[in-house]
């Protein structure tokens, strides 16, 4: 699904759900997605990552995210963090207001 997602020009977002022991698959399409076409979410207030998973989420926990996907791409997650802001700044300048 995220491979047609980003043929269509979509980006792909990731939540607290990237950090659960649970979500190999998950961490396994975030690697194959490009960085270029990766956003961080919240998904505030569910879905907090480990290690507050099963606490009300908060965007303050989105540094969690962004060290896993570092993670993943042998990245620091300041590089994980300055590319997903160019991203979204990316995205949403292009949206006509």
């Amino acid at each position: 699904m995220a491979d047609a997602a980003l043929e269509q020009g979509f980006y792909i977002s990731f939540s607290g759900i990237l950090t659960f022991k649970s979500a190999q698959d998950l961490r396994d399409v975030a690697l194959n997605v490009p960085l270029e076409r990766t956003l961080i979410e919240t998904d505030s207030p569910y879905l907090a990552p480990v290690p507050y998973r099963g606490k009300t989420n908060t965007p303050a926990y989105v540094p969690y995210v962004a060290k896993c996907l570092a993670e993943l791409h042998g990245l620091t997650p300041e590089a994980i963090g300055q590319r997903t802001a160019a991203n979204f700044h990316a995205l949403f300048s292009a949206v006509p207001q």
